[in-house]
């Protein structure tokens, strides 16, 4: 992905850095079904294109710490399963 952004401009690799990291976390991974970014906070950040219209902001997150926590919890199992299945 560097490669592919970068096309021969070596010298400011690192200014691109915290946007491709941005890009590859919020991607789904084909083992796991979910993105890196999910299995860490629970949902996938927004981008401006998420934006255009502004969703629902209820929708996107929890207002109980303990419904997050359980959301996570059972998001964490789900990830195994399937990176179980995909090791078999």
């Amino acid at each position: 992905m560097l490669r592919a952004v970068l096309k021969g401009n070596h010298k400011s690799w690192d200014e691109y850095l915290p946007h491709i990291e941005f890009a590859y976390n919020r991607v789904v991974h084909k083992t796991t079904k979910i993105s890196p970014f999910e299995v860490v906070y629970g949902f996938n950040p927004l981008t401006l294109l998420d934006l255009i219209p502004l969703p629902d902001s209820s929708h996107y997150f929890h207002k109980e710490g303990v419904s997050r926590a359980d959301f996570i919890k059972k998001l964490h199992e789900k990830v195994k399963t399937h990176i179980q299945k995909q090791n078999e």
